[in-house]
């Protein structure tokens, strides 16, 4: 069999520019940085094949249209990186005085990673050197920091993936590592070298533990000792991208989307398959095949999975395809209720009625700011979603926040009091996140 050798050459300029279109707000500040780094993630598939163009319209709301509306849910814990074990997120409850509460100290000095956990009034972290920091808030201190690995990894930068549940942190890195940590009695429970590095995020079903490796192996371990239950070798890829092995839980099932864009349903209890589908669109079925999705998220038997130019939406249970359409969400979207409300990669903003199988509205977000605030359209650089206080909030790279109104409409922009690193996550009605000092911002 032939080798492939496929060549990317990326050439980003970067120019410095201290004007900026909108000196008052600063919202387009380093825009032209970031965006060229997200539109090259869809880059790689130009040459590999065509497709359908994107949907690119604009639809406004019909002014009969009511939205239904979910309840409030005030949040005490964050154990998952995706929040829970679908991936969804639910109507988080939020003060929304944009006033900071707290503020630690630096945590660490090294990079960190993008993902924070809460659990029992700690936040947790992770650095590039390995280190696992437990801070308590009611304390106001590093109540742990725990590093697993020996001197002969000490230049190496570490990818972790981790999860907590009951005061056990499970950790995969990208060295083969998986091990069980308990940060309240500071001690190791299991580990085990798996040789292969992990990628994927980790989820927690009973009393298995699961991942995936790059080799697009799906693994089940038994928590309490990290021995393997069941390995599940899937297709692999021989050139690794950007794209991450992707797990999603709901009651009966695990699901698996891997990066030759096959996807895997699992009975959680017996381990074995239930049905598959591959979203991997090319004609070229080399195995050096490139696939970019996103986090797939579920909710009650909907399982919605991203691919580079389409949108799915699939009954858990069968596998069936209920709707395709030609939309991506750049950033994970997000159901609620019957909706689905998603940031394209060209940059809408879309309301998906799940019944009707049919766009709800379609707003061009930039278009919005720039007629929010009467400024020159720019484009901005999207980090996060959510559903807050039942509005979108749309959380920008710059640290700015969009709020809009379930129907679309910009209802008021603002700068977070510190600069945002981390993912946000609300607590307690809280906002938390790591700032660029690694410094932890609690905001009302």
């Amino acid at each position: 069999m032939n080798k492939i050798k496929l060549f990317y050459i990326f050439i980003i300029l970067i120019f410095i520019n201290n004007c900026s279109f909108d000196n008052k707000t600063g919202i387009w500040k380093n825009e032209n940085v970031t965006s060229n780094k997200d539109e090259n993630q869809f880059k790689d598939f130009r040459t590999l094949y065509s497709s359908k163009e994107s949907f690119d319209e604009i639809i406004p709301l019909d002014k009969n249209y009511r939205f239904k509306l979910t309840k409030l849910i005030s949040n005490f814990n964050w154990k998952d990186i995706y929040f829970d074990q679908t991936n969804n997120l639910v109507n988080l409850e939020y003060k929304d005085q944009n006033k900071i509460i707290f503020k630690s100290k630096k945590l660490t000095k090294y990079k960190s990673s993008s993902y924070i956990l809460f659990e029992k009034n700690n936040l947790l972290i992770n650095d590039e050197k390995g280190n696992i920091i437990i801070f308590s808030i009611n304390d106001n201190k590093i109540i742990s920091k725990f590093n697993f690995y020996k001197k002969k990894y000490k230049k190496i930068k570490k990818v972790l993936n981790y999860i907590v549940e009951d005061n056990i942190v499970y950790v995969s890195d990208n060295i083969g590592y998986l091990y069980a940590y308990n940060y309240q009695t500071n001690t190791i429970l299991w580990a085990k070298n798996y040789k292969v590095p992990f990628r994927s995020n980790l989820k927690v079903a009973q009393d298995m533990l699961v991942a995936a490796n790059q080799n697009n192996n799906l693994f089940f371990f038994n928590k309490l000792n990290g021995e393997t239950l069941k390995l599940i070798p899937t297709e692999e890829t021989v050139v690794k991208n950007k794209f991450i092995n992707n797990l999603s839980l709901n009651d009966e099932s695990l699901f698996f989307l891997n990066t030759y864009g096959s996807l895997f349903a699992f009975d959680k209890n017996t381990m074995t398959v239930n049905w598959f589908k591959n979203f991997n669109q090319s004609l070229n079925l080399n195995p050096s095949n490139l696939f970019y999705g996103n986090q797939i998220i579920n909710n009650k038997k909907l399982l919605v999975v991203n691919s580079k130019d389409y949108t799915y939406f699939l009954d858990s249970n069968n596998g069936s395809i209920l709707f395709k359409v030609n939309f991506v969400s750049l950033i994970k979207p997000i159901i609620s209720n019957d909706y689905l409300f998603s940031v394209t990669k060209n940059n809408l903003l879309i309301c998906f009625d799940l019944e009707k199988g049919k766009v709800v509205y379609s707003y061009n977000i930039n278009e919005k700011i720039s007629e929010f605030l009467n400024i020159k359209k720019r484009k901005v650089v999207f980090k996060n979603m959510m559903i807050i206080n039942n509005q979108i909030f749309i959380f920008l790279d710059n640290s700015y926040l969009l709020k809009f109104n379930l129907n679309g409409e910009l209802s008021k922009v603002t700068k977070l009091p510190s600069k945002i690193k981390s993912y946000p996550i609300l607590i307690d009605s809280s906002l938390i996140y790591l700032d660029t000092k690694n410094k932890i911002s609690i905001v009302d």
